[in-house]
């Protein structure tokens, strides 16, 4: 039963699993919590050691296997953090796949592989997800080099249909000695509005063959799920499955639908008759997103988190929710994701849990600086119809909040997860004189670089883009933002900016946005790479900028230095209306957007420090003058597209060295630029040569490695920069 709030549940309710067959377990016959009994041979989850322990489980003890998978995830979300919720709505099809299939024989494809911690447990790597110690252990996405039963490493949607398809085709080519059975795509928790699913599902029918695909269907995508399909797929919902049109048959699949989707019998029930099939069929699954999350789980909890238990009470293991329905077009509850607390149903927050340790912690980079965009832009809706914000599925994770969205009303627009078409869609904007912003993260923009080159660059539409977790970052090897630079800055008719301060970042923004005809406005694209972690703890503590304090003049520095350098921006003022910089402020500072800013005048050695790698450049210079009496000139190039000549040739004269520091790959990147420029423009006096040493970040995937370790790899420190620097005196 419903507490007296009304979402919660009193430690009194019942769980009774699914299936006539299968009994029930009462809640307070088991144990509160299995975190702690990680080797306790008590529990059935510490005895799986592979798929084979699945099949030899007693049906009427898959229910509890399937507990005691859900309360190791909540535990587990509460101490580390992941994609809890999707990962909760799946842990009966998980088992149920398991129980039916042969894997790795029979190939499981888990899309964008967010929703495969369950998977891992199966599959011998339980005590990563029971053992705090051993949590480090796992990434949160499948990976072949942990596991056989890992089929590729996947991070981004959409294309485990696709893929299977590619499995499929070379096992029927081969016969029976190509070592592969069924092949099996999971797909959902918003991915099949992805393009490339379409065409998966396309190609799918033509070719034939066993493969079965799992429609997840949560009724949600990162936030809520959006496009046309979905009405029809609530149709089918509503009618059990026979309503028409039935998006899957229109493909010429075949069709089964199982509404009981977090029933664990039903599953297996389903998953048998699909098994060993001839031809490509479609299960589509109704799931709960978050199921077993308890909304009692508030703050004053915390501290008792991981011992909470599972509180279900309906046979399918999953109590129903009235969270569901909403009237906004975005289909979602009020939950933000860095402001309240995950629980079942249409929550944005369960997408992504952060662990408790996040709690009460201030906003990250990404969240601090979308939300300063998005009040920056919300006063000009009422007088700019064309200015739209477009999201492709990942508002709340890049400060795009609900209330900001139910706001902004027709000037927000998510497109689901389609970065390709929310590109093409912005151009489309952009070419019938409205002013598009298009914001998500770096790594899933590499899933739109034709549309970057064709329907945006090449078109020189008017679209502005804000680059989120552009640069060096501890995330896995799937979400690396260290390759945005080199992807586009060079990409023709792009301008890349890279601001240093929240003052910058708005006039960038005021800029790159100017109103089509405005005398200041860019001829073409923009792409504003959002600041990272570096940047905001320098706004936040101004000792992390030793030689400026953060306080950057308003006039000239250097007579010795071109005048545009030295006042680039200089004009705007740190005035602000509701977030952003003040109209006056804003024109004054277009003037120069891609002159370098000179922020001290010195010699023997220059740095240029790229955007997140800037403050690591006065703190170098500071270093230099501290320990060796050399004043350094230390420079903010403020974007990645061009080199400013007149700076480079300016420091000709008393300056040796020239060192550039970028937070991004290096080869292909922004530092060889400017060692190119020398090495082109040699001079006869070869004291006028400066010696360019570049730093930056290796060609290479990193998989969840921390920060400063990474800066600490590639020479990225204060002190391996100096010790480079006096070592070439």
């Amino acid at each position: 039963m419903r507490n007296a709030s009304g979402n919660g549940f009193d430690s009194s309710d019942s769980f009774a699993v699914s299936g006539a067959a299968e009994g029930a377990a009462r809640l307070h016959d088991i144990p509160p919590s299995i975190t702690p009994s990680h080797g306790d041979d008590s529990h059935l989850l510490s005895r799986i050691a592979s798929p084979a322990d699945v099949k030899a489980l007693a049906p009427n003890e898959l229910a509890e296997l399937c507990r005691e998978i859900r309360t190791t995830l909540l535990a587990y979300g509460h101490q580390h953090g992941g994609h809890i919720g999707s990962n909760l709505g799946m842990v009966e099809a998980t088992v149920a796949l398991h129980r039916v299939f042969d894997s790795p024989r029979d190939r499981i494809v888990f899309d964008v592989s967010h929703q495969s911690y369950a998977h891992k447990m199966l599959t011998g790597r339980a005590a990563a997800y029971l053992d705090p110690d051993r949590f480090s252990e796992v990434t949160g996405f499948t990976n072949p080099d942990e596991s056989k039963h890992d089929q590729f490493v996947l991070g981004h949607t959409g294309t485990s249909i696709s893929l299977a398809c590619g499995l499929a085709k070379t096992r029927d080519m081969e016969g029976p000695n190509s070592g592969i059975g069924n092949v099996i795509a999971v797909i959902g928790d918003g991915s099949l509005s992805s393009g490339v699913a379409f065409e998966g599902l396309n190609n799918a029918a033509e070719q034939g063959g066993n493969l079965i695909i799992v429609f997840n269907d949560n009724e949600m995508s990162i936030a809520g799920d959006f496009g046309g399909m979905y009405g029809p797929l609530a149709r089918l919902r509503a009618s059990g499955g026979t309503a028409q049109p039935n998006l899957f048959n229109a493909f010429g699949l075949d069709y089964r639908y199982v509404e009981s989707g977090n029933d664990v019998a039903a599953l297996v029930s389903a998953f048998e008759e699909v098994r060993g099939i001839d031809h490509p069929v479609v299960v589509h699954i109704h799931t709960l997103k978050g199921a077993g999350y308890d909304s009692e789980e508030t703050h004053a909890n915390q501290q008792n988190a991981s011992t909470l238990p599972v509180s279900l009470d309906s046979p399918t293991g999953v109590h129903p929710t009235d969270n569901v329905n909403h009237s906004e077009p975005w289909h979602s509850d009020h939950c933000n994701l860095s402001d309240h607390e995950p629980h079942e149903g249409q929550c944005e927050a369960s997408h992504w849990q952060n662990p408790d340790a996040a709690i009460g912690k201030p906003d990250d980079p990404r969240k601090h600086y979308g939300k300063m965009a998005m009040a920056a832009l919300e006063p000009r809706f009422a007088a700019e119809p064309g200015l739209v914000v477009i999201s492709p599925a990942t508002p709340g994770s890049n400060g795009i909040t609900h209330e900001f969205r139910e706001r902004a009303g027709a000037h927000y627009v998510d497109t689901g997860i389609t970065e390709s078409h929310a590109v093409a869609y912005a151009a489309g904007i952009a070419r019938a004189g409205g002013t598009p912003v298009v914001a998500t993260t770096a790594s899933f923009f590499q899933r739109a670089y034709d549309q970057f080159f064709q329907e945006m660059s090449l078109n020189r539409s008017r679209v502005t883009v804000l680059d989120f977790l552009g640069g060096l970052s501890g995330s896995d090897n799937t979400h690396s933002g260290a390759y945005d630079v080199t992807m586009f800055s060079n990409i023709p008719g792009v301008t890349m900016l890279v601001p240093t301060s929240a003052r910058d970042y708005l006039a960038d923004l005021a800029w790159a946005t100017a109103p089509a005809g405005s005398a200041d406005a860019p001829a073409g694209p923009a792409v504003i790479r959002v600041p990272g972690e570096a940047i905001l703890a320098a706004e936040r503590d101004a000792t992390l900028l030793p030689v400026t304090g953060g306080q950057i003049a308003d006039r000239p520095q250097s007579t010795s230095l071109p005048v545009s350098v030295s006042s680039a921006s200089g004009g705007i003022s740190a005035a602000t209306v509701r977030g952003t910089v003040s109209v006056t402020a804003q024109r004054a500072g277009v003037r120069h957007m891609l002159d370098w800013r000179v922020n001290q005048t010195g010699s023997h050695v220059a740095i240029i420090g790229l955007g997140n790698a800037y403050p690591l450049a006065e703190q170098t210079a500071a270093a230099l003058s501290a320990d060796y009496g050399i004043t350094a000139t230390v420079i903010d190039p403020r974007q990645c597209t061009s080199l400013d000549s007149d700076v480079l040739e300016s420091l000709r004269d008393g300056h040796q060295q020239v060192i550039t520091l970028e937070d991004g790959q290096l080869e292909g990147g922004w530092g060889e630029k400017v060692t190119a420029y020398y090495a082109n423009h040699h001079v006869s006096d070869g004291s006028r040569n400066p010696h360019v040493l570049n730093f930056g970040a290796a060609k290479e995937f990193t998989d969840r490695v921390p920060l400063g370790e990474l800066n600490e790899r590639y020479g990225l420190t204060v002190e391996q920069v100096t010790e480079a620097i006096t070592r070439c005196f």
